[in-house]
Protein backbone atom coordinates (compact mmCIF):
# COMPACT_ATOMS: atom_id res chain seq x y z
CA UNK A 1 0.00 0.00 0.00
CA UNK A 2 1.10 3.56 -0.66
CA UNK A 3 3.06 5.16 2.18
CA UNK A 4 1.12 8.40 1.76
CA UNK A 5 -2.25 6.63 1.85
CA UNK A 6 -1.33 4.81 5.08
CA UNK A 7 -1.41 8.08 7.03
CA UNK A 8 -4.95 8.92 8.10
CA UNK A 9 -6.24 12.50 8.06
CA UNK A 10 -7.51 13.83 11.39
CA UNK A 11 -10.15 16.47 10.80
CA UNK A 12 -9.66 19.71 12.75
CA UNK A 13 -12.41 21.23 14.88
CA UNK A 14 -15.03 23.12 12.85
CA UNK A 15 -14.67 21.07 9.65
CA UNK A 16 -17.73 19.29 8.29
CA UNK A 17 -17.28 16.40 5.86
CA UNK A 18 -19.91 14.94 3.55
CA UNK A 19 -19.01 11.59 1.96
CA UNK A 20 -21.49 10.08 -0.52
CA UNK A 21 -20.28 7.08 -2.55
CA UNK A 22 -17.44 8.58 -4.63
CA UNK A 23 -18.18 12.27 -3.90
CA UNK A 24 -16.36 14.15 -1.14
CA UNK A 25 -17.33 17.60 0.16
CA UNK A 26 -15.62 19.50 2.95
CA UNK A 27 -16.84 22.69 4.61
CA UNK A 28 -14.79 24.88 6.90
CA UNK A 29 -14.29 28.41 8.16
CA UNK A 30 -12.96 29.79 4.85
CA UNK A 31 -15.45 28.07 2.51
CA UNK A 32 -16.29 24.71 1.01
CA UNK A 33 -14.63 22.50 -1.61
CA UNK A 34 -15.53 19.21 -3.27
CA UNK A 35 -13.76 16.37 -5.09
CA UNK A 36 -14.80 13.29 -7.06
CA UNK A 37 -13.00 10.20 -5.77
CA UNK A 38 -11.75 7.60 -8.25
CA UNK A 39 -13.52 4.19 -8.27
CA UNK A 40 -10.31 2.36 -7.32
CA UNK A 41 -10.04 4.19 -3.97
CA UNK A 42 -12.16 3.61 -0.86
CA UNK A 43 -12.47 6.45 1.67
CA UNK A 44 -13.83 5.77 5.16
CA UNK A 45 -14.87 8.31 7.81
CA UNK A 46 -14.54 7.10 11.41
CA UNK A 47 -15.04 9.68 14.18
CA UNK A 48 -13.10 12.64 12.73
CA UNK A 49 -10.55 10.46 10.92
CA UNK A 50 -10.38 9.75 7.19
CA UNK A 51 -8.65 6.57 5.99
CA UNK A 52 -7.78 5.65 2.40
CA UNK A 53 -7.40 2.15 0.96
CA UNK A 54 -7.09 0.84 -2.61
CA UNK A 55 -10.01 -1.36 -3.70
CA UNK A 56 -7.71 -3.87 -5.44
CA UNK A 57 -4.00 -4.75 -5.21
CA UNK A 58 -2.98 -3.12 -8.53
CA UNK A 59 -0.22 -0.52 -8.73
CA UNK A 60 -2.63 2.02 -10.20
CA UNK A 61 -5.08 1.67 -7.29
CA UNK A 62 -2.19 1.99 -4.85
CA UNK A 63 -0.94 5.18 -6.52
CA UNK A 64 -4.44 6.66 -6.71
CA UNK A 65 -5.00 6.01 -3.00
CA UNK A 66 -1.94 8.12 -2.13
CA UNK A 67 -2.89 10.83 -4.62
CA UNK A 68 -6.45 10.99 -3.30
CA UNK A 69 -5.19 11.26 0.28
CA UNK A 70 -2.90 14.17 -0.69
CA UNK A 71 -5.69 15.98 -2.58
CA UNK A 72 -8.20 15.60 0.25
CA UNK A 73 -5.60 16.71 2.80
CA UNK A 74 -5.07 19.86 0.71
CA UNK A 75 -8.85 20.44 0.63
CA UNK A 76 -9.07 20.16 4.43
CA UNK A 77 -6.06 22.44 4.89
CA UNK A 78 -7.51 24.93 2.39
CA UNK A 79 -10.87 25.35 4.13
CA UNK A 80 -9.20 25.78 7.53
CA UNK A 81 -6.04 27.83 6.84
CA UNK A 82 -6.01 28.66 3.11
CA UNK A 83 -2.98 28.87 0.83
CA UNK A 84 -0.82 31.74 -0.35
CA UNK A 85 2.03 32.26 -2.80
CA UNK A 86 4.28 35.30 -2.70
CA UNK A 87 5.84 36.75 -5.83
CA UNK A 88 8.57 39.37 -6.07
CA UNK A 89 9.17 41.76 -8.97
CA UNK A 90 12.86 42.36 -9.65
CA UNK A 91 13.82 45.05 -12.13
CA UNK A 92 13.94 48.81 -12.61
CA UNK A 93 10.43 50.15 -13.16
CA UNK A 94 8.66 46.84 -12.50
CA UNK A 95 5.48 47.56 -10.53
CA UNK A 96 2.28 45.80 -9.52
CA UNK A 97 -0.96 47.40 -8.36
CA UNK A 98 -4.38 45.92 -7.59
CA UNK A 99 -7.40 47.92 -8.74
CA UNK A 100 -10.71 46.20 -8.00
CA UNK A 101 -10.67 42.79 -9.71
CA UNK A 102 -7.67 43.59 -11.92
CA UNK A 103 -3.94 43.33 -11.28
CA UNK A 104 -2.04 46.00 -13.22
CA UNK A 105 1.54 45.06 -14.06
CA UNK A 106 4.29 47.27 -15.50
CA UNK A 107 7.03 44.87 -16.55
CA UNK A 108 9.18 46.85 -18.94
CA UNK A 109 6.97 46.26 -21.97
CA UNK A 110 5.71 49.13 -24.11
CA UNK A 111 2.26 48.64 -22.57
CA UNK A 112 0.94 47.74 -19.11
CA UNK A 113 -0.51 44.27 -18.57
CA UNK A 114 -3.92 43.83 -16.94
CA UNK A 115 -4.56 40.46 -15.28
CA UNK A 116 -8.20 39.69 -14.39
CA UNK A 117 -8.36 38.05 -10.96
CA UNK A 118 -10.37 34.79 -11.16
CA UNK A 119 -13.18 34.10 -8.66
CA UNK A 120 -12.09 32.38 -5.45
CA UNK A 121 -8.68 34.08 -5.52
CA UNK A 122 -7.62 37.28 -3.77
CA UNK A 123 -4.51 39.15 -4.80
CA UNK A 124 -2.81 41.77 -2.65
CA UNK A 125 0.11 44.03 -3.41
CA UNK A 126 1.58 45.22 -0.07
CA UNK A 127 4.36 47.07 -1.90
CA UNK A 128 4.86 47.88 -5.57
CA UNK A 129 7.29 44.99 -5.98
CA UNK A 130 5.38 42.28 -4.08
CA UNK A 131 2.33 40.24 -5.04
CA UNK A 132 0.52 37.88 -2.66
CA UNK A 133 -1.91 35.35 -4.17
CA UNK A 134 -4.36 33.83 -1.64
CA UNK A 135 -7.19 31.32 -1.82
CA UNK A 136 -8.59 28.06 -0.46
CA UNK A 137 -7.88 25.88 -3.52
CA UNK A 138 -4.17 24.99 -3.64
CA UNK A 139 -4.23 24.11 -7.33
CA UNK A 140 -5.92 27.37 -8.31
CA UNK A 141 -3.56 29.49 -6.19
CA UNK A 142 -0.53 27.82 -7.75
CA UNK A 143 -1.94 28.15 -11.26
CA UNK A 144 -2.66 31.87 -10.87
CA UNK A 145 0.82 32.49 -9.42
CA UNK A 146 2.41 30.57 -12.30
CA UNK A 147 0.36 32.53 -14.84
CA UNK A 148 1.49 35.87 -13.36
CA UNK A 149 5.11 34.64 -13.26
CA UNK A 150 4.91 33.55 -16.91
CA UNK A 151 4.47 37.17 -18.07
CA UNK A 152 8.14 37.86 -17.26
CA UNK A 153 10.04 34.84 -15.86
CA UNK A 154 13.39 35.64 -14.24
CA UNK A 155 16.31 35.69 -16.64
CA UNK A 156 19.67 34.19 -15.63
CA UNK A 157 22.02 37.08 -16.50
CA UNK A 158 20.65 40.00 -14.48
CA UNK A 159 17.94 38.22 -12.47
CA UNK A 160 15.19 40.55 -13.69
CA UNK A 161 11.61 39.33 -13.84
CA UNK A 162 8.86 37.92 -11.61
CA UNK A 163 10.04 35.23 -9.20
CA UNK A 164 8.61 33.36 -6.25
CA UNK A 165 9.79 34.93 -3.01
CA UNK A 166 11.63 31.76 -1.95
CA UNK A 167 13.01 31.01 -5.44
CA UNK A 168 16.76 31.16 -5.97
CA UNK A 169 17.90 32.32 -9.40
CA UNK A 170 21.22 30.79 -10.42
CA UNK A 171 23.06 33.55 -12.23
CA UNK A 172 25.16 32.90 -15.34
CA UNK A 173 28.41 34.63 -16.04
CA UNK A 174 28.38 37.21 -18.84
CA UNK A 175 30.51 36.86 -21.96
CA UNK A 176 34.18 37.59 -21.51
CA UNK A 177 36.19 39.62 -24.00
Amino acid sequence: MSRVAKNPITLPHGVEVELQAQYFKVKGVKGDLDHDIHNLVEVKLDSNTLTFTPRNPSAQANALAGTTRAIINNLVQGVTQGFEKKLALVGVGYRAQVQGSTLNLNLGFSHPLNFNIPPGITIESPTQTEIVVKGIDKQKVGQVAAKIRSYRPPEPYKGKGIKYSNEVIIMKEAKKK
